[in-house]
């Protein structure tokens, strides 16, 4: 089924990250961690569908998504970041593969942190946030999203790689096996990975070498 919605508020989180609040159809349920497929409905883009992951909770009055708009050439995203309140887009039903199975490290790459915000939230809201830790890699600080909330969620374990320019601020490494043997206490626990394939792929490798059982290194299929 799919679901015609008016953009209530769009704006930035980072030069280049919008978050879109839209209307919520009647009845309309996700998990956190899930995604659906988005169309802009304005004339040439009907075909083009793209997923996107909630970072709402399912109990908010609205859905969203922060969405990484990239404006080198005319694609959706693109089109997204002109968007405006009044607007429409339509959605999907949710789908998705990572969902939360017990306190342990997130390890995203860039826009790979949005399967994990409403995951996040919704821990914090419950008071459950407590037992996890965050690895965030991003080019520069100016990428991190959503770094003032994920820090007041997780505090000290929320952490933060920036991999280009290195202000002294924050970590400046590559999530590989150096950097996981000296952050991770137990490779026994649960792993949430989202990034690109290429280190999502490379995490994954090092996790199940280091003993971490493969039902346990989550990621999207």
């Amino acid at each position: 089924m799919e679901y015609t919605l008016k953009i209530l508020s769009i704006f930035s989180v980072t030069h280049d990250v919008r978050c879109i609040r839209l209307e919520k159809p009647l009845g309309y349920s996700f998990a956190p961690g899930q995604a659906t497929e988005i169309v802009i409905n304005k004339e040439g883009w009907a075909l083009e569908k793209r997923p996107f992951t909630f970072t709402c909770l399912n109990d908010d009055p609205y859905l969203e998504f922060t969405i990484k708009c990239y404006s080198d050439h005319d694609g959706v995203t693109n089109q997204i970041s002109k968007l405006k309140a009044g607007d429409e887009l339509i959605i999907g039903e949710p789908w998705g593969a990572i969902s939360y199975k017990g306190p342990g490290y997130f390890i995203a790459g860039g826009a790979g942190i949005t399967p994990f915000i409403a995951i996040l939230r919704q821990l914090h809201k419950e008071g459950m946030a407590n037992g996890n830790k965050l690895f965030f890699s991003n080019k520069t600080s100016l990428d991190i999203i959503y770094e003032q909330e994920l820090k007041q969620i997780l505090g000290k374990d929320a952490l933060f790689i920036v991999t280009e320019r290195n202000d002294g601020i924050y970590l400046h490494d590559l999530i590989d096996e150096t950097f996981l043997n000296i952050h991770v206490d137990s490779f026994e626990k649960q792993f949430y990975i989202c990034g690109p394939d290429a280190m999502t792929n490379s995490i994954s490798n090092i996790l199940l070498r280091k003993g971490a059982d493969p039902s346990a290194v989550i990621f999207e299929k």
